[in-house]
């Protein structure tokens, strides 16, 4: 008991529970109330008061006073009940130090956000790998050797903003076409969740190297693309959903049956290691690819820390090494997830206050002109329809507003913000439709899940899983099941090197 008194938790960096930003060890089982990003910290597990805690915490009897327990049986000392200042224990840390030393721990033991990093992952390499798809038939005249933004224009444009695209190493028509396979072949990867750490490199690779291309090809969806596949390299996206969590469950399943917690052995990733060195070597000698120092510590960095882990996985699993290597993932991964959810409040925070200034939104009529726009116009009868009801005008204009600006600060209240993200979220939707907009809104729509509610995408996943269960029925493994309560993509199962 003295433990939770003073703030330390049970938790080991390899063994924590399914928690996510807000969330607490120790709660109701089954209730996770305060998982979900940007929601709002309810009480501590223990609901005792401070005097309590301090009384069981400095072994009192519970009820005992405090000159009682300081002093002769039957004596009181004058001053304060508990001999000491409010909340704080005697010749112990303050209520306050407690408190902080207990958030460090949590923030560096455990990987908040799980749920909602692996749906932005899937969200985000789906739109892009979707985008890829739908123009490959054009994909020469947006990024390759018959763009109307030439090799010579983008040259002297990346020379003046120092922009990252390996497109402008060559000007083969070859070189093109295998740049833009490895950015399909890494979305479809990261999609999957294999290798995630390595194909997250892969996936930003591709993301820069074809929109720093041709910057004027792109739209609002394009830049949070852009943004969200440099925050993607530093979170944990894959713990969950994945082909590495599976991979990590089978291996923890057969090490139940055997009794011994080893380190299954991994070809795959010295390999892709390997083969990720020489190509950023040769990246980096190619006719100066690489100017900039600051891309060249950053690849080299990633690369680096990858065998470290891959090293301290195979030879200190049980060490400090591989304790420290987690706590510096914990950390970045938790700090690369609060960068998310500030670019996303950013952007509807900006949106609705320059959409305010706008006199068409202030007399709400601006909804109005661009559905009699031809370029957005994929549904004509659609269109007219809905630009000739004034009141639904009026409504969808100022609704609009509202919400883009209300959102940022509806965090603080978690049942309204999931309210407004039901609302955002069926805004992309109908921009997708009426405005032949798919790529920014399936982009916007992968942004705001990083909010979604912990217990939902719990109960996503469990629905997906029924589903394929019942469309593709497999045999269950044969051996010892799982202990109860033991979920299959637990992060305390070991991890497999690289990826």
């Amino acid at each position: 008991m003295s433990e939770r008194a003073s703030g330390r938790v049970d938790e080991q960096p390899d063994k924590q529970p399914d928690e996510q930003p807000g969330g607490q060890a120790g709660g109701q089982p089954g209730e996770h109330p305060d998982e979900q990003p940007g929601g709002r910290p309810d009480e501590q597990p223990s609901a005792r008061s401070d005097g309590q805690a301090d009384a069981q915490a400095g072994g009192r009897p519970h009820g005992q006073s405090g000159g009682e327990a300081g002093g002769r049986p039957g004596e009181k000392r004058p001053g304060k009940p508990g001999g000491g200042k409010p909340g704080a224990r005697p010749g112990g840390r303050s209520a306050v130090e407690r408190r902080a030393a207990h958030a460090v721990q949590r923030v560096t033991t455990l990987t908040f956000g799980r749920y909602q990093s692996a749906v932005v992952r899937i969200g985000f390499a789906g739109t892009w790998l979707l985008f890829l798809l739908r123009e490959l038939p054009h994909r020469r005249e947006l990024y390759g050797p018959d763009s109307p933004w030439g090799w010579d224009l983008a040259e002297q444009l990346i020379a003046r903003n120092g922009a990252f695209t390996a497109l402008m190493w060559s000007d083969s028509a070859v070189w093109f076409e295998v740049v833009y396979g490895l950015a399909v072949l890494s979305s479809v990867l990261l999609l999957l969740g294999w290798r995630t750490r390595t194909m997250s490199v892969f996936f930003m690779f591709g993301v820069l190297s074809l929109q720093n291309r041709s910057i004027f090809m792109g739209d609002g969806g394009d830049n949070v693309i852009h943004l969200m596949a440099i925050y993607l390299v530093l979170t944990r996206c894959g713990q969950v959903w994945s082909l590495d969590a599976r991979r990590a469950a089978r291996a923890a399943r057969a090490a139940a049956r055997t009794g011994a917690a080893t380190v299954v052995p991994d070809r795959v990733g010295p390999v892709l290691w390997v083969l990720s060195g020489a190509f950023l070597l040769v990246g980096t000698v190619w006719d100066g690819s690489l100017p900039e120092l600051w891309l060249v510590f950053l690849f080299w960095g990633m690369w680096i820390g990858q065998g470290l882990w891959w090293a301290a996985n195979r030879y200190a699993s049980d060490g400090e090494t591989r304790s420290l290597l987690d706590i510096v993932a914990n950390l970045v991964h938790n700090a690369a997830l609060v960068v998310i959810m500030a670019e996303v409040c950013l952007v509807y925070a900006t949106a609705g206050w320059y959409k305010i200034q706008g006199s068409r939104w202030q007399d709400g009529t601006a909804l109005y002109y661009p559905l009699h726009l031809d370029y957005f116009s994929p549904w004509p009868v659609l269109s007219d329809l809905l630009a000739s009801n004034a009141l639904m005008v009026l409504v969808l204009t100022y609704g609009t507003v509202i919400v883009q600006v209300a959102f940022p600060f509806t965090l603080f209240n978690r049942r309204v913000k999931n309210v407004l993200l039901v609302a955002m979220m069926l805004e992309h939707a109908g921009i997708a439709v009426l405005l032949g907009l798919p790529f920014f809104s399936l982009a916007m729509i992968a942004a705001d899940a990083v909010f979604l509610p912990t217990n939902f995408l719990r109960w996503l996943g469990a629905a997906v899983s029924r589903l394929r269960e019942r469309c593709f029925p497999q045999p269950r493994p044969s051996g010892r099941s799982a202990p109860p309560g033991q979920r299959s993509d637990s992060p305390d199962q070991p991890r497999t090197l690289v990826g």
